[in-house]
């Protein structure tokens, strides 16, 4: 758990910065989220997904945007991951849909 109360693991020891960008301010950080969410309606169904915009897919979610996700409709979010490289974060994202990975999200995130 972070200090801020949210659930997070950074990208960790890329020479470069691949997920920066220069914007207005300076730089800015371009994340890649591996998210877990839970059926409200169906507690047993589980998902695991990334993406670049974690508000907008959990609305895609919860409004039927998603045909893997729609039969079991509203989701909650229960974590999120947070990277910077999007290689690492797909990485994690399959690791979390493998046997090993599963066992590890029910025991540790879930």
């Amino acid at each position: 758990m972070l200090k801020n109360g949210r659930s997070g693991i950074l990208g960790v020891g890329c020479a470069t910065k691949p997920g920066r960008s220069e914007g207005e301010g300076g730089l800015e950080q371009h994340m890649y989220y591996v998210y877990l969410l839970r059926s409200i309606s169906h507690p047993d169904q589980k998902y695991v997904g990334i993406t670049e915009d974690l508000k907008k897919r959990h609305h895609d979610h919860n409004n039927g945007f998603s045909k893997h996700t729609a039969k079991y409709m509203p989701w909650e979010l229960v974590s999120y991951h947070a990277f910077q490289d999007k290689y690492k974060a797909y990485e994690f994202e399959k690791y979390l849909k493998t046997a090993s990975g599963r066992a590890f999200a029910s025991k540790r995130l879930w």
